[in-house]
């Protein structure tokens, strides 16, 4: 038999998983996006300094670092305190 709070710890997870489920969609969404646009001439030769870069560079590179510093790691995060490993996976047991 499970407790109050036990079930209110599943249902937070299940909403947790279901919101990493959503947000990596949206980062799919933005993976459209930054394929949709042109590489520009400056970004195939490295050349990336920021008063180079054309409108087209300048929102690649912020999908990039949205992808990269937030979306990815907010979705690893939730997904792993939404399923914690079982005392057994730490214990490299079956």
């Amino acid at each position: 038999m499970r407790s109050d709070q036990g079930e209110g710890l599943e249902g937070a997870r299940n909403q947790l998983r279901s919101i990493a489920a959503e947000l990596e969609a949206i980062a799919y969404r933005l993976l459209g996006v930054h394929a949709s646009l042109p590489e520009s001439a400056a970004e195939r030769v490295l050349l990336l300094d920021a008063d180079e870069m054309g409108p087209a560079a300048e929102v690649r590179s912020v999908i990039e670092c949205v992808l990269n510093d937030w979306l990815h790691p907010a979705i690893r995060d939730l997904r792993n305190v939404a399923d914690p490993p079982t005392p057994e996976a730490e214990r490299g047991g079956p």
